[in-house]
C-alpha cells in the first residue's frame, strides 16, 4: 500500500472546453490525500467540486491571470503561483510552467526553482501549461506534467489524461493515466502521435 497518493491534473479550461469535469476524473481521484491542479483551471467551481473528493493545492496559471481576455480570478487560499510540500521527507512543488527541454535556453530548471523555489529545492515539480503529458527528470528533478483531462495535446474537447504521484519513505512513482469512457486506463505513451 502507498503512503500517500496524490491526483494531478492541469490545464482543465472549464468552461471553454465543457461545462463541468469529466466525471472520470472525481471517480478516479476517489480515495487521494490530495489533489494537486497545475493551472489553467479557469474557473474556481472546479476547484470546490474537487475538494469535495480531497484537500486541492492548486497552481495559478495564465488563464487565471486573464490572458485570451479571460476574467481574472480572484484570490483564493487553495492557489499560488506555487506550492512547496512535503510528504515522507519528499519535497513536491506545484507550478503552471516549467522549463523542460524544449524552452527557450535563458529558462533553465536552475533559475525557474530560485524562481519559485528559493528556500529548498523539490524532488518532484509538478506542472502543466503544455496540454501534453510527460514524465521526466531534468537537472536531478522529477518533473510530472499530468498533461489536461479536456483538452489533451490542445484538441478539441474530449477525454485526456491525468496523473498520480505515490510516494512512501524515500520513493516516488509518477504515472499518467487515459480517461476512458468508463474509468480510467494505462496510458498509451505516443497515443496522439
Amino acid at each position: 500500500m502507498v503512503a500517500v497518493r496524490i491526483g494531478l491534473l492541469s490545464d482543465t479550461h472549464i468552461p471553454e472546453a465543457r461545462r463541468e469535469l469529466w466525471p472520470q476524473v472525481f471517480d478516479a481521484f476517489d480515495g487521494v490525500d490530495c489533489i494537486f491542479h497545475a493551472g489553467d483551471v479557469h474557473e474556481f467551481h472546479v476547484l470546490d467540486a474537487l475538494a469535495e473528493v480531497a484537500p486541492v493545492y492548486a497552481a495559478r496559471g495564465n488563464g487565471e491571470d486573464g490572458s485570451a481576455g479571460r476574467d481574472v480570478q480572484p484570490e483564493d487560499p487553495r492557489v499560488r503561483y506555487a506550492w512547496l510540500l512535503e510528504f515522507h521527507g519528499l519535497k513536491v512543488g506545484l507550478t503552471h510552467y516549467v522549463p523542460i527541454p524544449d524552452r527557450p535556453p535563458n529558462l533553465t530548471m536552475a533559475r525557474w526553482v530560485e524562481r519559485f523555489f528559493p528556500d529548498q529545492r523539490p524532488d518532484v515539480i509538478v506542472s502543466g501549461d503544455t496540454h501534453i503529458e510527460r514524465v521526466t527528470e531534468v537537472d536531478g528533478i522529477l518533473c510530472v506534467n499530468p498533461g489536461s483531462p479536456t483538452y489533451p495535446h490542445n484538441h478539441d474537447t474530449q477525454l485526456g489524461t491525468i496523473g498520480f504521484l505515490d510516494i512512501d519513505v524515500g520513493t516516488v512513482e509518477a504515472s499518467i493515466w487515459q480517461l476512458a469512457e468508463h474509468g480510467i486506463e494505462p496510458f498509451e505513451w505516443g497515443r496522439w502521435g
